[in-house]
């Protein structure tokens, strides 16, 4: 059977199924399953698919991903995350468009404890949105900079979407979070400066802050001291734990479970019904991400089978492209991508195939896993489909249009993709402090 033909069948089934509505995970089920029925061999080709996604879970690299949920959400239920982001308030004064950048603030020091892009959304949104549209702010100033930073929290670690990433390729794990530190924190300067320098050209964007607003002092200083700087200590132990080389991955998310749950006892935020709806919360997210784990495993192991993934391979490598070229091309595709499908489908509908061609043409996986990890970002807030787009319509006021929606957030979609292009011709924005890495 013409590997053209397989490859047709299984993608052209697979995108029915999502078009008529049919969660992710169960498209790839189906496909799965017809396609070990009909390349595999019938009953013995579904006995081997059971067998494969049996030993996709069965790897101790997946276990960060519950443990740096677990992390984020015991943070999030206990209230700790609002504590910093109302210090953080209170210390940014006398700043054009104070309350955006706070925004921008926050929600990177909130993606440094949490690995969701769509709590750290959905958190901002319900908080400092309302604000800001009282106070007088634009929608535009407003929505934009809680969407952009909301994407974050994929490159920074504690990112879920990362171990995935790096499972699912065959990429360094803790390599692959160390090496999206550096990118995340360029996009949030750059995001600070865009809201500095444009509420500086037009003022009526974020009004001044009222007199009252404002303290100084320790008066200042305290909430910030109190509720953001011990925070900090869980992101060092996570971070600085796998960059001298002390511990694994699995073990410094470990640490930051661990860390997390000190942290909310010493604040006295502990309950048992915010804790009982963390773990809740925590099994529900890691049941789906392993689930879909399966599913994309067992469908790059179709593809590879019914000589789809051979002959894909072959006739991309007659035209002997270069590593640079090759690389444009898989970021131009989940560019594209990013506008209809999530996250996970992409991974999992294209990494069986950028990969086989990345390590055919020599291509280093860290920079090329921070690079998708970007791209794939940057899928979360282009219309129409844009994940974290619908997220804020959701917490949005009912008279917010999701057309200014999508206006307010194409600035920082272009910020996002300067640092793309920056990372594809300066390869040690991603590959700097991973190569700093000590070799446990």
């Amino acid at each position: 059977m013409e590997w053209q033909f397989a490859l047709s069948a299984l993608l052209g089934v697979l995108f029915v199924l999502m078009l008529i509505g049919v969660p992710v995970a169960f498209a790839f089920l189906g496909v799965n399953l017809l396609g070990a029925w009909f390349f595999m061999g019938g009953e013995a080709g579904l006995g081997q698919l059971v067998r494969n996604s049996i030993q996709s879970v069965n790897s101790f690299s997946l276990t960060p991903i519950p443990l740096f949920i677990l992390m984020g959400e015991i943070l999030f239920h206990s209230g700790l995350a609002f504590r910093a982001i109302n210090a953080i308030e209170r210390l940014i004064a006398k700043i054009p468009g104070r309350l955006s950048i706070v925004s921008v603030v926050g929600g990177t020091i909130f993606a440094t404890l949490s690995g969701s892009t769509i709590a750290n959304t959905a958190m901002m949104g319900g908080t400092l949105l309302p604000e800001m549209l009282k106070r007088g702010y634009h929608p535009s100033i407003s929505m934009g900079p809680i969407m952009a930073v909301g994407g974050i929290a994929m490159l920074i670690p504690p990112s879920a979407l990362a171990v995935m990433l790096g499972s699912l390729a065959g990429i360094s794990i803790s390599q692959l979070l160390i090496g999206g530190i550096l990118p995340g924190l360029i996009l949030a300067v750059l995001f600070v400066a865009y809201i500095m320098v444009r509420c500086m050209l037009n003022p009526e964007l974020a009004p001044a802050d009222a007199p009252g607003d404002r303290t100084h002092g320790w008066e200042r200083w305290k909430p910030f001291v109190r509720d953001v700087v011990p925070l900090f200590a869980i992101f060092i132990a996570v971070v600085g734990s796998m960059l001298i080389g002390w511990a694994s991955p699995t073990e410094s998310a470990a640490i930051g479970a661990v860390a997390s749950a000190i942290a909310v006892v010493c604040y006295g935020a502990f309950t048992t019904a915010s804790f009982y709806k963390a773990l809740i919360e925590t099994a529900r997210i890691s049941v789906i991400i392993l689930f879909v784990l399966i599913a994309s495993t067992t469908f790059s192991q179709l593809l590879s089978f019914s000589g789809a993934t051979t002959g894909l391979l072959q006739m991309i490598g007659q035209y002997n492209l270069s590593p640079i070229y090759l690389v444009i091309g898989m970021l131009l595709i989940l560019l594209f991508l990013g506008c209809i499908i999530d996250q996970v489908s992409m991974m999992m509908i294209t990494l069986p195939f950028f990969m086989p061609l990345a390590n055919t043409a020599g291509v280093d996986p860290v920079w090329l896993g921070v690079m998708l990890l970007l791209a794939m970002e940057i899928g979360l807030l282009t219309p129409p489909f844009g994940l974290l787009c619908m997220v804020m319509q959701s917490v949005a006021p009912g008279n917010i249009r999701l057309t200014q929606i999508y206006g307010s957030v194409m600035p920082f979609i272009i910020l996002e993709v300067l640092v793309l292009g920056a990372m594809l011709f300066l390869p040690w924005i991603a590959t700097g402090l991973p190569q700093l890495m000590v070799t446990p």
